[in-house]
């Protein structure tokens, strides 16, 4: 009769200890699903950095002479991935340009035993100084790396123009001599003309003309990636000084000029 009932109380103390061994083992399972491993670290996944500036520098034909330039450029893109195919330019443009009169033309003297060239008749030079701000805007985007997009691109700021007198050694005179109505007749005789003194000649007495310019252009955008420049514009250029230039002696003077152009241009993204 003991050994019964000592082994129905052993059974009972078994029964009551259970339960709480299996909540211990189910509160540790729980634990360990609830809290990951604090060693493991998930790395952000990083996409390229996307285009936003833009530098080049180029070079302008015109029909009445011609331009070095830079832009400095702030790309606009709906989609940073593809900004090398799909994107608008905001750009500030410093351009160094020379005027000519599209009737200017080099002669050759024979007088003094050598040959010198000059320009007959012209009696200014014009260079300018132009700061400008513009918008490139894309009119047809590259469906594909390497191809071609077309952008409409627009300019305007300030000039400055520098006009410079244009001096000539003649026989008639042991001193360069510049154009003006007591001297027109030996300036413009080529037989007297031995050939032009020179770009330096004349610098001191250098003019300053300010005035503005607009110009509007078609961009061709070549570049095969998202970090070269290559393009090609074509377009016209107006500009406005505030007084009559006067380049040739047979022409009259103006204060506006226009011309055509075309430019190749080269720089990088980033």
């Amino acid at each position: 009769m003991r050994h019964i009932l000592k082994a129905i109380f052993s059974f009972q103390v078994l029964l009551l200890t259970c339960p709480n061994a299996d909540a211990q083992v189910k509160s540790r399972s729980t634990d360990t699903v609830s809290h990951p491993n604090p060693l493991v670290i998930v790395q952000p996944v990083k996409g390229p950095k996307p285009i936003s500036h833009e530098l080049s520098v180029g070079f302008r034909l015109n029909t009445d002479g011609w331009s070095i330039f830079s832009d400095i450029g702030k790309v606009k893109a709906k989609d940073p991935r593809h900004s090398d195919m799909f994107h608008n330019v905001r750009f500030w443009q410093i351009e160094v340009t020379e005027k000519k009169d599209p009737k200017e033309y080099k002669s050759t003297s024979d007088n003094g035993g050598g040959t010198n060239t000059y320009i007959y008749g012209k009696i200014n030079n014009l260079y300018a100084l132009k700061l400008g701000w513009g918008y490139r805007r894309l009119l047809v985007g590259k469906p594909d790396p390497g191809s071609v997009s077309i952008h409409w691109a627009n300019a305007l700021g300030l000039s400055v123009g520098f006009l410079k007198p244009y001096y000539l050694n003649t026989v008639s005179d042991p001193n360069a001599i510049k154009y003006s109505d007591g001297n027109k007749v030996d300036f413009l005789n080529q037989a007297y003309i031995e050939g032009s003194a020179g770009f330096s000649k004349g610098l001191s007495e250098v003019k300053i003309i300010p005035g503005g310019h607009y110009k509007s252009s078609v961009h061709f955008d070549f570049s095969a990636n998202k970090k070269d420049v290559i393009g090609v514009e074509t377009g016209f250029n107006l500009e406005y000084y505030s007084q009559q230039v006067q380049l040739m002696a047979n022409r009259p003077a103006t204060a506006f000029f226009a011309d055509l152009f075309i430019a190749i241009q080269f720089g990088r993204r980033w």
